[in-house]
């Protein structure tokens, strides 16, 4: 089956509640930049990455895609998706120009659309076509609730919802405020809130030195945290390997890493123990694959950050055997013709054929931008 066509597309969807804001962004909308690819039988496969929908740089990647790797692609066989992924990060004009960043988002959103695509002419999800599932269940943590931007007592009371009405047994919250002392009372009384059995993580989102994290440390420790993401830099290997073997309370972080040689640093210096790996950054599913599998050979939990909002993760999460949960954020489910749904706290395992990222037609007219 050859590639007929490949066609960037923008849309730019409304986040809940109109904004929300961590320690280092504020947002109105998600970017979702991607591409369409049809086959010669007139199948669709449908990929793409997750932006601050920023028109400027969201233009640059769909310009990244159709002039750089549509003609590398159009052409080829639809079953060649590990050639046409080494084809397309490793053409050497662009290779020069950049190996993350744009270039590394744009190849993202070809290599997920490749393999949805696959998938249909197939008739099988993901998750099926990779091998199968591994587990029974996933279970979901939900992070939608705890933006920085939110006052405490809203914070509180959404965690308290998403677990006494919603069913979920995880959930995570924004720190990185100018005073840290002002981030721990946050904690402290969502903790209290939502008891000690239920999963809670932090997320600093690179904002913290490492003499705060360190002065910090102690106090985390006695919350019982899942887990503390990105609390330095998000480069700094050193530094997270200098908290990770002084706190008890594991380190979180991938979200802002493009490739594998970039994980890897982390993982032999140990300075990760859940490992975050969005396909979204690492140039899509097939360089996801080979991470988790990296991770797996260390037995290191992959917890997928979830730039495509768990569209694709949860084929995933369901499929690695180094997946046991994964995060839930709504903004988007909307837009797709089989949107990620969690019942009683775990992903529901996704059905229809292809990676979960077919885009409804209403919403290509809703949120579309040029």
């Amino acid at each position: 089956m050859i590639i007929q066509d490949v066609t960037p597309f923008i849309l730019h969807v409304p986040v809940t509640g109109g904004q929300i804001a961590d320690s280092t962004h504020s947002i109105t909308h998600w970017g979702v930049v991607g591409a369409k690819i049809t086959a010669q039988d007139g199948t669709e496969g449908f990929g793409f990455t997750g932006t601050h929908a920023d028109l400027p740089s969201d233009r640059l990647i769909a310009d990244c895609i159709r002039h750089c790797y549509a003609p590398l692609i159009v052409g080829a066989s639809v079953f060649d998706i590990r050639a046409l992924w080494m084809k397309m990060s490793r053409q050497p004009p662009v290779q020069w120009v950049g190996r993350a960043g744009i270039t590394q988002l744009a190849i993202a959103a070809l290599d997920t659309a490749l393999w949805d695509l696959k998938c249909k002419i197939l008739g099988q999800p993901l998750w099926q076509a990779l091998g199968g599932r591994t587990s029974e269940c996933l279970e979901a943590y939900n992070t939608d609730g705890g933006w920085l931007s939110l006052p405490i007592d809203k914070v509180v009371a959404n965690c308290r919802r998403f677990v006494e009405e919603e069913g979920f047994r995880g959930v995570k919250i924004k720190i990185g405020l100018p005073d840290p002392r002002e981030d721990l009372r946050r904690v402290r009384a969502v903790r209290a809130a939502i008891g000690p059995d239920i999963k809670l993580g932090i997320d600093g989102n690179g904002r913290w030195d490492l003499p705060t994290a360190l002065r910090f440390a102690p106090a985390f420790s006695e919350l019982e945290l899942m887990w503390f993401e990105e609390p330095l830099w998000y480069d700094d290997v050193a530094g997270h390997a200098a908290l990770a073997r002084a706190s008890s309370t594991p380190v979180a972080l991938g979200e802002q890493l493009y490739t594998a040689d970039a994980f890897e640093q982390f993982l032999s210096a140990g300075a990760v123990h859940y490992v975050q790996p969005d396909i979204t950054r690492v140039g899509g599913i097939t360089e996801w694959l080979q991470i988790a599998d990296s991770c797996l050979s260390r037995r290191l939990p992959v917890a997928a950050h979830v730039g495509d909002m768990g569209q694709v993760h949860v084929h995933l999460a369901y499929h690695h055997p180094a997946c046991e949960i994964l995060e839930y954020i709504p903004w988007i489910r909307h837009c797709f013709a089989e949107p990620v749904e969690v019942r009683n706290g775990d992903y529901v395992l996704p059905a229809q054929p292809g990676a979960g990222t077919t885009i409804l037609p209403q919403a290509l007219s809703d949120y579309g931008v040029s």
